[in-house]
């Protein structure tokens, strides 16, 4: 476990996150449930308010559910039983199809999204200072130390480790000299959430010989007077720089083929495109990245968010066990061998996706026609709506070792089964998450494998009750992200569960076992504290 020393007096705190936007603050909660001390430095003095990323899919909303987060994100909240493909909506993706107890996307703004991560991660004890922007960062053996400019003037803050959670044009990134490579893009787009006097205004997406238009009204209701639209026009070659409501407006009318009224208010503009890129490596010696800072693509289908938040679940018990002392260097590295080949697949599904996007009536549109077609039958349909939706991910870092013997349950996430407790009482695995503690599931009264799991039991809990699964398993060892490191078969020994629960929660405990919050993490001097150089 981790004992404070000498060296402990000069940090700060145990993890710098630079970002504050909802990624970060995923991680500084999840830091802070694995007992860490978390300071997330934005350098934004307020949020931008923005909700470019208004979708939270199945996989993130199971997640919530592991921290009792998802009644905070569903109140008020619109949900969407299906999504389209491409844009096809005739025959869009069928979250029926998906074996899960929330067969749905939330439809939350990311604004709220941020509000709400902010309100966990300083409930939890991190620390979120804004208006604190990072200019300089250097690591050693020891900690990463960034240079902060702030309100009264610089400062250094030093960490155990340091993680960039600040977007595609990271800081972080760029002072870590990690390279990211991919595609220049090729489109660019114009979005703005503007109001509209015209009352026949149909909400939908449009394909022209001329570009996508995409007319929406946000769930929580108009931005000002007459209807509220969010508005991307796409074209080949737009100009860099601000955008106005002159050239939001100018790229709906060539769109659409008719002009649309655009009036004030406007809450936001921007552009973007389809440039492609994502970090050759998420982890430099101490420093590492997530979400947009490792990986970025078009945003079609609503997957950046989701996708980084997913970066920031994976990531943080794993960080949180390095700092403690108990997780190897082995342990963190899985952070990268698992996240980078998800992104690689989101990036290339989002480049296939704009290319049956394409105003190509030659060739394009019989294309769709062909997916539209195949997206009708179940089998295809479920694999694309999984691939959408995060609920196909299964990590392939669990293999077993050379005695073990393999199991179709290692990698798979397992947060949404239902257990049944001796006295009846079905219990969401889910909830016995909560904690972010690690759990071995008893599920056939397996005393050898509840008496081997005991040296470790300062650091996993043990739930015995009933729980059908395919195939079956006698036990499952599941981590906090809730995805199942281990299964056990009729013939599972305990010395396989042992080795298991080495890998990845550390070697057992030299000591008598010590309730989960021995060390309730070091929240760092606050910023008050810090004097400027």
């Amino acid at each position: 476990m981790h004992n404070s020393n000498a060296d402990d007096a000069a940090l700060t705190t145990d993890v710098v996150v630079v970002g504050g936007g909802p990624v970060g603050l995923m991680l500084a909660g999840e830091l802070r449930a694995g007992g860490v001390g978390a300071l997330v430095l934005e350098k934004l003095v307020e949020p931008v308010g923005h909700d470019r990323a208004g979708a939270l899919h199945i996989r993130t909303v199971e997640t919530l559910d592991l921290r009792g987060l998802l009644d905070r994100f569903l109140e008020g909240t619109q949900v969407a039983k299906g999504l389209p493909f491409a844009g096809i909506f005739t025959q869009g993706l069928d979250f029926g199809l998906v074996d899960t107890r929330h067969p749905y996307t939330g439809l939350v703004p990311q604004s709220r999204t941020e509000a709400l991560l902010a309100e966990h991660a300083r409930e939890a004890g991190a620390e979120i200072p804004r208006g604190h922007e990072v200019t300089r960062l250097r690591q050693d053996a020891e900690a990463v130390e960034v240079t902060v400019a702030g309100p009264s003037g610089p400062y250094p803050v030093r960490a155990r480790y340091g993680v960039g959670c600040d977007g595609g044009r990271s800081t972080v990134r760029r002072l870590a000299a990690d390279r990211f490579p991919g595609t220049e893009a090729t489109v660019r787009a114009l979005i703005g959430y503007v109001t509209t006097p015209e009352r026949e205004v149909p909400r939908r997406w449009e394909r022209t010989p001329d570009g996508i238009l995409v007319l929406a009204f946000p769930p929580e209701g108009g931005l000002g007077p007459g209807w509220s639209s969010s508005s991307t026009g796409h074209s080949p070659a737009a100009d860099e720089g601000p955008v106005t409501l002159e050239d939001l407006g100018a790229a709906v009318a060539r769109v659409r083929g008719t002009p649309l009224t655009l009036t004030e208010p406007v809450s936001w503009l921007s552009r973007f495109g389809d440039a492609s890129r994502q970090a050759k490596r998420y982890r430099s010696g101490r420093v590492l990245l997530a979400g947009d800072a490792a990986h970025v693509h078009f945003p079609i289908g609503g997957q950046g968010l989701n996708t980084g938040l997913q970066d920031a679940v994976n990531l943080g018990w794993k960080l949180a066990a390095r700092v403690r002392g108990w997780g190897s260097e082995e342990l963190l590295d899985t952070y990268h061998d698992e996240r980078h080949p998800v992104a690689e697949r989101v990036l290339l599904n989002t480049r296939a996706q704009l290319a049956l996007m394409r105003p190509d009536e030659q060739h394009t549109t019989p294309l769709r026609g062909f997916v539209e077609e195949l997206l009708g039958t179940d089998e295809v349909n479920r694999y694309f709506t999984g691939m959408i939706t995060g609920t196909d991910v299964r990590y392939a870092t669990f293999a077993p070792a050379a005695s073990a013997r393999p199991h179709p349950w290692p990698g798979r996430f397992a947060g949404g089964l239902v257990l049944s407790r001796p006295s009846g009482e079905p219990v969401p695995v889910a909830e016995l998450l909560r904690s972010a503690r690690p759990l071995l599931l008893d599920l056939a009264g397996r005393a050898d494998l509840r008496e081997a799991t005991r040296p470790w039991s300062d650091r996993v809990s043990v739930v015995a009750g009933e729980a059908t699964v395919e195939p079956p398993a006698q036990a499952l060892l599941v981590r906090p992200d809730g995805y199942v490191a281990w299964a056990g078969s009729p013939a599972a020994t305990a010395d396989e569960l042992r080795a298991s629960l080495a890998r990845w929660f550390g070697p057992p405990a030299n000591r008598e076992p010590v309730g989960h919050q021995e060390r309730a993490g070091r929240r760092g001097r606050p910023l008050s504290a810090l004097k400027p150089e």
